[in-house]
């Protein structure tokens, strides 16, 4: 098999090429390929071709179980999303055919702007408004995802929302205990008293809720910022994407957000922080912009932070048994104490009204 050339292990140019072919997307040779993230769960690459640019998202060379319809599955949202206010990737197509790349791939438009968590530009680094208006921003996106129908737009079957909520507490402590098949992971005991959540979690479920789409992973790292204001370009990284509760996403935001109340978190990490929003004018601003019930919202935060932790506590446990890089597991493990803590100490505070 000749290869097409490309800085990229698995991507094969000469390939992609003629596919496109097929698809009429541009023409000539791809050029100027580079690779913007990836490479333990999903590859992630820009390419010029035909004076166009495209990005190509496909999973790793060892990818998980189902990366593939994962990787379908994200490519089925983007293109829900296609007519709506919510800021992301426009899709360009999907190639379920394995045979081209030996995985499901798509190519989505490159978005023009920027991650905060590589760094800020000289405009938003320079003054504390735009700051603020940057985490306001996300409460509008997440808003505006909740107010979303997900059945009008065609993705009625895209998850299981029945029960979502109840479910939550036993999934991941099963999750959790799962993890002491990886030989010299301590167990859950470093992590506190992540019992106690569990317990309160399983008592608490809030009565009912309104099912829509949950982007699943909406922190500061997975938007891009417009390099011209503090208004989103995007919001990327739908791999966790279902038909669940949308509270879970504006909880997902506090759970990971600056306070002074909490110790800062060893990830996402933005500098500087001075001018960003206070978690309760984050809550305010989504309320205001939303029509869900935000009465237990206290419930939703905890259980953010439980969930969160115990899904980074896994790449630590692999790291004891040698199967993930050492240094990122322990960074993720203290993610993770961090956020238990995070967890207690919401419950010690009055409840958000």
């Amino acid at each position: 098999m000749i290869m097409g050339q490309s800085p990229v292990p698995g991507i094969d140019t000469a390939r992609i090429e003629a596919w496109m072919d097929t698809k009429g997307l541009g023409e000539g040779p791809i050029s100027s390929v580079s690779q913007l993230s990836g490479g333990t769960q999903n590859i992630i690459v820009r390419f010029v071709r035909g004076g166009l640019t495209f990005v190509l998202r496909r999973p790793s060379l060892t990818p998980r179980a189902g990366a593939n319809e994962v990787m379908a599955r994200e490519a089925r949202v983007l293109a829900a999303l296609a007519d709506t206010n919510v800021p992301h990737p426009h899709l360009v197509a999907v190639c379920e055919d394995r045979g081209v790349l030996g995985a499901t791939f798509y190519l989505m438009e490159d978005v023009n702007g920027f991650n905060a968590v590589t760094g800020l530009p000289e405009l938003h680094r320079s003054r504390k408004d735009i700051r603020h208006g940057m985490g306001l921003s996300m409460m509008d996106a997440a808003a505006g995802l909740g107010r979303l129908d997900h059945v009008a737009l065609g993705l009625a079957d895209f998850g299981k929302p029945e029960t979502f909520l109840a479910r939550q507490a036993a999934r991941w402590m099963s999750q959790l205990n799962s993890y002491s098949s990886h030989e010299g992971w301590p167990g859950p005991a470093e992590l506190g008293n992540i019992q106690a959540l569990a317990d309160y979690l399983s008592a608490n479920v809030p009565p009912d809720f309104r099912p829509g789409i949950m982007h699943g992973d909406f922190v500061i790292g997975n938007v891009m910022f417009r390099n011209d204001g503090p208004e989103l370009a995007a919001v990327i990284d739908w791999e966790l994407c279902t038909i669940g509760d949308p509270l879970l996403d504006l909880a997902w935001v506090i759970a990971t957000w600056r306070d002074p109340a909490w110790r800062n978190l060893p990830v996402l990490l933005v500098e500087p922080w001075e001018g960003f929003p206070a978690i309760d004018e984050m809550i305010q601003h989504y309320a205001d912009r939303s029509d869900r019930d935000l009465s237990c919202l206290d419930w939703y935060i905890v259980l953010a932070c439980f969930k969160l932790a115990i899904i980074l506590e896994g790449s630590y446990a692999r790291a004891c048994s040698g199967t993930a890089p050492k240094a990122t597991g322990e960074m993720l493990h203290e993610t993770s104490v961090n956020l238990i803590e995070r967890a207690h100490s919401w419950l010690q505070r009055p409840a958000w009204h």
